[in-house]
């Protein structure tokens, strides 16, 4: 059920709700697009603006981070028969946005790393839908699968392509509502909104308890 498309529509609206969330309420920074903190934490820096700098620095690693502890919980837990590892991975994310809310503006840095710290487990744990490999918290490589999916099924005309190719673009489309409702409720209620994301990842983990049928 963790590649199911009905499970990755739900982390796919989170990872854009929580990209919109950081930019829109801690400083613009982003918790996912790393291409575009890196991009911006080289122009600060280049130019003398050290702090700011920082602000995208922390960030990178803290991704870095969530990615290296997320594939330790897989090796050690993979095999485990009362939880999945992978729901284990959503607990501990919904904890840690959780707690992302109560933050105040002082601690802005500290809240975009923690954020980005989930974002990494996830994407690392959450890594194909329905056999194809994604991306739940970005864009860019699910924008090149999904072209390159139709482009072969212009060539070939094969039902398989084409299904590809929807799926990619439908998780594309899903991150950009998430991204707009993320970015549209934080910039008018603040903070707390983080909790509409810890909402969306309750769902995606409750649905893995459900067996997926070959109907779904």
């Amino acid at each position: 059920m963790s590649e199911a498309f009905c499970n990755s529509a739900f982390l796919a609206l989170s990872g854009g709700f929580q990209d919109a969330y950081t930019y829109n309420t801690r400083e613009q920074v982003f918790s996912n697009a790393q291409t575009g903190n890196v991009v911006l934490m080289s122009q600060h820096l280049m130019a003398g603006q050290w702090a700011a700098g920082l602000r995208y620095l922390f960030p990178l690693f803290s991704f870095a981070l969530g990615v290296f502890l997320a594939e330790r919980v897989r090796n050690r837990y993979k095999y485990a028969k009362s939880l999945h590892w992978r729901q284990g991975i959503l607990l501990a994310e919904i904890f840690i946005l959780f707690l992302v809310g109560f933050l105040p503006p002082e601690w802005n840095m500290a809240a975009t790393a923690l954020v980005s710290f989930s974002c990494a487990m996830q994407v690392q744990a959450f890594r194909k839908v329905d056999g194809y490999s994604y991306a739940s918290t970005m864009c860019i490589g699910n924008l090149r699968s999904g072209t390159a999916a139709f482009s072969v099924y212009l060539r070939e005309k094969k039902p398989e392509q084409l299904r590809q190719a929807v799926y990619y673009f439908g998780i594309i489309a899903l991150f950009a509502l998430g991204a707009g409702i993320g970015g549209n409720l934080s910039a008018r209620f603040g903070i707390h909104m983080i909790w509409f994301s810890c909402a969306l990842l309750l769902v995606s983990f409750f649905l893995m308890f459900r067996k997926q049928t070959r109907q779904e």
